[in-house]
């Protein structure tokens, strides 16, 4: 049976009042030669907080939850350090959660998990969050605010990658090195408000080069390793390859593309060139290794829980950058 209040009362003949304030450091109500003897006895007993039951008393809570979109791709996990290096320097504890992809049941009930305790804050990682769980967590009073994602609506509290800098980026590191007729793959064009973006920010930067952009150039997905295999095919079954150059969705896209690419017998970079978005450890850990424009994930996820704390409610972004490696070749 575990150890109470109670049990450390009767053992040192304090009152459960006194040694409830000693337990939960209520200094000015009792001596210090009174604080030794409860903890000395709770230590001998093998008392442990209950820490539920405290923040059900209290209503506080160092506690921050985190829910994570479980998508095929692999950048949460940068998030999640940062989130994790952040709550230790300010005495948090992180629980984590996991909702699918704009499935709007699942999401409502990991909300719903969440606030089932007196939470300090919720943060969601890349999240494209339903309406009415938007009202549910407005509703709620508890602080939250979305990691590595943002929406038109600009009143939900985020910080994330610029998404269309990240898609003329890309795009425009390419055109630099000559090439005219690229790619873009494994992006969801259709619900997704990020992939809508880095569209615009693709198309924005071949509009510079008054270049008119073929449907053919266009594959669409989710962001998946099974996306980039997909668009390899479909690329592949024109001939010639209707691109010299393809910017994948993710770095599983591109790993999709290459991994498909090799099957086909078509080289990268020789006949084709790869830019990958995200720029994971997964771009060193390929042959070529993958140029990518590299998004600062672990920023992202320390600077977060700091913004809910302070109830911050501005959108920002954090910088991305091109890490060049070895899956581009200069046409000249």
């Amino acid at each position: 049976m575990d150890v109470t209040i109670k049990d450390i009362a009767l053992a040192t003949g304090f009152s459960t009042a006194t040694v409830s304030r000693v337990l939960t450091n209520k200094e000015g109500y009792f001596s210090k030669n009174t604080a030794h003897k409860v903890h000395k006895v709770a230590k001998e007993l093998g008392y442990k907080k209950n820490m539920a039951a405290m923040e059900l008393v209290t209503r506080r809570s160092d506690v921050i939850a985190v829910i994570i979109n479980s998508t095929k791709t692999n950048f949460a996990d940068s998030i999640v350090a940062g989130i994790q290096k952040r709550a230790s320097e300010l005495g948090n504890t992180i629980i984590i959660l996991y909702t699918r992809d704009r499935d709007e049941v699942v999401q409502r009930q990991a909300i719903i998990t969440a606030l089932e305790r007196p939470v300090a804050g919720i943060l969601l990682l890349s999240v494209d969050i339903a309406p009415q769980n938007v009202e549910l967590l407005k509703s709620s009073n508890t602080p939250f605010y979305f990691v590595s994602i943002a929406f038109r609506d600009a009143s939900l509290p985020c910080i994330s990658s610029d998404d269309h800098s990240v898609g003329y980026m890309a795009t425009k590191y390419l055109l630099d090195r000559g090439h005219r007729r690229i790619g873009l793959a494994g992006l969801d064009l259709n619900n997704s408000y990020t992939g809508q973006l880095r569209l615009d920010g693709y198309r924005s930067a071949m509009a510079e080069k008054e270049i008119v952009v073929s449907d053919e150039w266009i594959h669409a997905g989710d962001f998946s390793h099974e996306s980039g295999i997909e668009a390899m095919q479909a690329y592949a079954s024109q001939s010639p390859l209707p691109i010299t150059a393809v910017i994948a969705g993710s770095d599983l896209v591109a790993i999709g593309l290459l991994n498909q690419a090799q099957k086909l017998g078509i080289t990268v970079p020789e006949q084709l060139s790869v830019v990958s978005i995200d720029g994971t450890v997964l771009c060193d850990y390929v042959h070529p290794s993958l140029t990518s424009v590299t998004q600062d994930f672990y920023h992202m996820g320390y600077v977060s829980l700091g913004r809910l704390l302070e109830h911050d409610h501005e959108m920002s972004f954090t910088s991305s950058r091109i890490v060049e490696r070895d899956s581009v070749a200069e046409l000249r």
